[in-house]
């Protein structure tokens, strides 16, 4: 980000020209929107150029593949849109200087395939087309994962057409949601979108002319990353995979199933394990060059109190939950004699719970770890409802309804007067349109998706409630409150019995809100860098429509020719396609679906003094809040923030504790260390090799399949194994006896 001595009163654009910057007055009053984002425009530059189009979709089709084939990996990895973003730049460069200028006339109109340089704001509109790819193969692709869960788990029959309904309908939601909301969310000054300050910075980064420096420029550092990551990653993803999980603990105590529930990378506390795998280190919380400092700081004391003090107390100190039946760590659902449930034995053939089958065969138990983890989970929304009230709630207050009422407009909404503007009705028809086909699912296929219409209506009603109170924290704090847990407990207790409608629920009900928070903040940009609204409409729903079928064919067929995927049991030793982030969105179908909250929260259940973290939740910022005002002068109190370190232990399971402490690592080098005593070469630098490291791991490993693993040629030697910690998965409560384990004494 730019400091306020590097600002002027003038702006520089592709072209080298300087431009005259609005009056004071005028101008942005968010500094941090001020000091990076041009507050001039230039209305004569081509967006939906050939360029823009050819670029903008092979960047989509790109990503959603990458990013839905690593998916299903057990080191998933999310390829940013960061990686298209610096790609195409030399390729849009190169089209602009060899295409042919000559113009056409088509359907009456001019066109020409090169209209002159390339420049910034095809740039944006080829990056709002990439983060499509993005959001339906990455993290937001919970209805991919709830399409495999049917498919993979469930062994259900299910109809393309209407998966492809599903997976459209969701995204094409939130575009409704998004377009009704942006009036509140994206034109007043207040709701500025702090992560896309970043894109803005980066944006001018690759297109304004760099100084003359020492080293390599931006784009020669990437490319020799990109190699290099590429030719390193042959190793742990094929050649020596036990870089992976380097679990030496294990390798000197092979007898011992304490010592490896201690060290195991992939099935224990991880104590001594590392990976040098780029994938596992950024496989869960995302790359962490590009996270700040101080959230890595509070992400570091929360997975220290959670892995290396409550869950040991827990397990070898109490034995909680009667946890030392089962595994300390394991994504698993298990029965009382440590035995992995089998939930084929309590279901019918419609998919629903037999009752009398399940009084049958007995209560359903976690790890330790896993349910600690869902506790966390209740924990982490009321706390970060608590944190955003007290420390963000007055000024959010007046930021919204100054919004809401004044709607006052920065320089940045008033330079975007000079385009057309999207009716509101072309929205509305999305908003509809999408609604109507997502009920014909409950009518057509009701027995595949199990939620009847007004469950679809609920969820409907659940998203336009909370998509607007949360985009407007997002908005102005970059925090995304989650209510994921929240909207499975509701309607756990609401239909009971009925897991795959319980995972239809949250697709509509919250990733929808997702999806429109992502359109959100991709129309903000698009207000950044002055993109006229009918191209962004054009470039979203056309890259939503795109992606989400791209997203289907490619797991579609990864279902159908990939033995055994998401089967661990079946999978042969070594095999990646083990899907963790699957097995935990089939585990929370089971447990807030087919058996309920009530059963195993509620009065009487094994976990019901979990739901007591959600008072806990709500409580612990409070002290904090009182000591930031006892204490003004300690500007570090305020940074104490309870729900980023509740983020210490989120997502485990899938995620295991050797991803995150290596994630926390390599975020300490690069964003304390290497910011603190190289910035210079930290500001020129440190996203574009996280870019590169991206490229070429993702690039490697899908050659590693096509050529060698999907032709059966895998390797079988002592490196070829990830963790060599078997007993991990052991229990250790005496007198158990779990197959291939000993009985612990």
């Amino acid at each position: 980000m730019a400091s306020k001595e590097e600002t002027s009163t003038t702006q520089l654009f592709d072209d080298g020209a300087e431009k005259e910057s609005p009056p004071e007055e005028d101008r942005c009053t968010v500094e941090e929107v001020a000091l990076v984002v041009p507050e001039t425009d230039d209305t004569s530059l081509p967006v939906l150029t050939f360029r823009a189009w050819f670029l903008g979709l092979s960047s989509c089709m790109i990503l959603i593949f990458l990013n839905t084939f690593f998916i299903y990996r057990t080191q998933p990895l999310t390829i940013s849109a960061i990686l298209m973003q610096i790609a195409v730049l030399p390729i849009g460069k190169f089209m602009a200087a060899t295409l042919p200028t000559r113009k056409f006339q088509v359907w009456g109109q001019s066109f020409s395939l090169n209209p002159g340089p390339f420049n910034m704001k095809e740039h944006v509109i080829i990056t709002v087309f990439a983060n499509c790819g993005v959001s339906f193969g990455g993290g937001d692709a919970y209805s991919i994962g709830a399409i495999t869960v049917m498919k993979a788990y469930y062994k259900q029959s299910l109809n393309f057409l209407c998966a492809l309904i599903i997976v459209l309908t969701s995204q094409i939601l939130g575009y409704g949601w998004a377009g009704m909301l942006r009036r509140y969310l994206v034109d007043p000054v207040e709701m500025w979108w702090p992560s896309n300050v970043a894109q803005v910075s980066l944006f001018r980064a690759l297109h304004e002319k760099e100084s003359k420096t020492k080293g390599m420029t931006r784009m020669q550092f990437f490319l020799v990353f990109l190699a290099g990551s590429f030719v390193y990653y042959a190793f742990p993803g094929y050649l020596f995979q036990v870089l992976t999980f380097f679990s030496w603990v294990c390798w000197v105590w092979p007898r011992s199933i304490t010592a490896q529930q201690i060290g195991s990378g992939r099935y224990g506390l991880g104590v001594g394990a590392f990976t040098l795998d780029w994938a596992g280190i950024s496989a869960y919380h995302g790359s962490p060059l590009v996270t700040p400092w101080f959230s890595i700081v509070n992400v570091g004391i929360g997975f220290i109190m959670f892995i290396y003090i409550i869950i040991p107390l827990c397990y070898w100190k109490f034995d909680t939950f009667d946890s030392r039946k089962f595994p300390i760590f394991s994504n698993q659902l298990f029965t009382t004699t440590g035995n992995k449930y089998d939930t084929t034995k309590i279901l019918t053939p419609n998919y629903d719970l037999n009752i009398a089958a399940y009084d049958s065969y007995g209560k359903l138990y976690l790890s330790p770890l896993f349910a600690l983890s869902i506790g966390s989970g209740f924990a982490r929304f009321t706390a970060t409802l608590t944190h955003v009230a007290l420390f963000h709630g007055g000024d959010i207050w007046k930021q919204s309804k100054s919004a809401m009422t004044n709607a006052k407009l920065d320089v940045h909404a008033r330079l975007m007067k000079s385009y057309k503007d999207v009716p509101q009705w072309w929205f509305l028809i999305l908003l509809l349109g999408s609604m109507a086909l997502s009920l014909l699912t409950s009518f057509v296929w009701k027995k595949d998706v199990q939620l009847p219409w007004w469950g679809m209506l609920f969820a409907f009603a659940l998203a336009w409630v909370v998509t607007l109170p949360i985009g407007v924290i997002q908005a102005t704090t970059n925090q995304q409150p989650g209510y994921d847990i929240i909207a499975q407990f509701i309607f756990g207790y609401v239909l009971p019995g009925k897991p795959i409608a319980n995972l239809i629920f949250k697709i509509y009900g919250r990733i929808s809100t997702i999806h429109a928070l992502s359109f959100l903040s991709d129309l903000k940009l698009g207000q950044y860098m002055k993109i006229p609204p009918r191209c962004m409409y054009t470039a979203q729903l056309v890259g939503t429509l795109v992606a989400g079928t791209g997203n289907l064919a490619v797991a579609w067929w990864m279902l159908g020719s990939i033995e055994n995927i998401c089967d661990e049991a079946a999978l042969p030793p070594g095999s990646p396609w083990t899907c963790p982030k699957f097995r935990v969105t089939f585990d929370s179908s089971v447990i807030w679906g087919l058996i309920g909250p009530e059963r195993l929260f509620g009065p009487g259940g094994l976990y019901r003094n979990l739901v007591w973290l959600f008072l806990i939740g709500a409580f612990l910022p409070v002290p904090v809040w009182i000591l930031s005002k006892v204490f003004p002068e300690k500007k570090w109190i305020p940074l104490i923030n309870i729900p980023v370190i509740s983020y210490g232990f989120a997502g485990l399971p899938p995620a295991t504790p050797t991803n995150i402490a290596s994630w926390l690592i390599t975020g300490t080098i690069f964003n304390y260390f290497v910011f603190k005593y190289r910035k210079g070469w930290w500001q020129k630098y440190n996203y574009v090799l996280s870019a590169a490291l991206d490229a070429g791991t993702a690039f490697m490993a899908v050659l590693l399949f096509f050529a060698l693993q999907n032709e059966g040629h895998n390797l079988k030697w002592w490196g070829s194994v990830a963790d060599h910690c078997p007993l991990a998965q052991c229990p250790t409560a005496p007198g158990i006896m779990v197959k291939g384990c000993p009985v612990f004494k």
